[in-house]
């Protein structure tokens, strides 16, 4: 999955083929999920299922990662994606894309507050659950499955599935169970350094990967997404326009880089330039201009919300609500 997708369509199609016919069976994956229970589930068609490339934890979630002083770091250029969380009484904490690329899940604590920072490339989408359940503290893992080209997320409690693009589990003991996301946001790192000069940020995990580096070369710039063989999205918007989902409502990124700021159903979304695409050039920080958005209510408080790709959210919410331009 972590490498060029350029496919040449023959390629793309035999390995549609390949997944569907190996996906279409959950029998095959219970000697590699001896505790999931697949009795309970919320797929109809397991052939929804694909294998990512990367076996389950090919693709290592990281936990308790180590902090450093913002002003101490140098290796993150401005222009790099971080995602932000800021809780009242914490340090502001930043999570570069340039680790989480790599890894996808980080499991940590913010203050009294357990989270899943979590970024699936392949649809955009960068979200912060509690990982609390029922009052229960869940480990989150890459289960190396896709779903509409998304990350299956487990947990290794209980090994159940979880949908990255909408927090809720799809397989086994967690079965519709929904984690409550928290308001987080993807900026530079020169835009979270400049608000937060004391802030802290992820340091660079030990585990020998191209740090920087982006293995998904151009990808936002493809005309389909990756192992999706879904509807693509309707008013001809292109399946990897970045969205902004606040719940079940999608505004499209070339609008609000037109408007600058739309006020509208309760909410203030603003966007300014200068944030690099993960997904575009072979270095994450010389990727093109995709801008930073900011969710907040009326009265300016962060609203949880995701910049996913268009496909995805017609695939997770084809009754979804388009915000076009009046």
């Amino acid at each position: 999955m972590q490498r060029h997708l350029r496919i040449f369509p023959l390629i793309a199609a035999l390995m549609a083929a390949l997944a569907t016919s190996a996906s279409a069976n959950p029998e095959r994956w219970k000697s590699e999920w001896p505790n999931t229970d697949f009795t309970r589930s919320s797929i109809t068609d397991w052939t929804e299922i694909m294998s990512g490339g990367p076996p389950r934890d090919g693709i290592p979630a990281l936990s308790d990662p180590k902090f450093r002083k913002a002003a101490s770091e140098s290796r993150i250029s401005a222009r790099e994606p971080v995602i932000t969380i800021e809780i009242n009484g914490q340090t502001p904490r930043a999570y570069p894309i340039r680790y989480l690329t790599w890894h996808e899940i980080v499991n940590d604590k913010v203050g009294g507050v357990p989270v899943a920072v979590t970024f699936c490339p392949l649809c955009n989408s960068g979200m912060v659950f509690d990982r609390r359940v029922g009052g229960k503290l869940r480990t989150f893992g890459v289960s190396g499955k896709l779903r509409n080209s998304d990350m299956v997320m487990y947990d290794a409690e209980t090994e159940s599935w979880w949908q990255q693009a909408i927090g809720t589990g799809i397989v086994g003991a967690h079965k519709g169970d929904v984690l409550k996301q928290l308001p987080s946001w993807m900026e530079s790192w020169a835009e979270f350094t400049a608000r937060n000069p004391d802030g802290l940020v992820m340091d660079e995990p030990d585990w020998g990967r191209a740090y920087g580096r982006n293995p998904y070369v151009s990808y936002d710039s493809s005309s389909r997404p990756f192992l999706y063989w879904g509807e693509m999205p309707p008013h001809g918007i292109a399946p990897l326009m970045r969205v902004v989902r606040v719940g079940k409502r999608a505004w499209p990124m070339n609008r609000l880089s037109d408007e600058g700021e739309v006020r509208e159903s309760g909410l203030i979304i603003s966007w300014v330039a200068g944030q690099a695409s993960a997904l575009d050039a072979r270095k994450i920080g010389e990727g093109k201009d995709v801008g930073t958005v900011r969710v907040r209510d009326a009265s300016g408080r962060n609203v949880a919300h995701d910049v996913m790709f268009a496909f995805a959210f017609h695939a997770f919410f084809p009754r979804g609500k388009w915000m076009l331009p009046k």
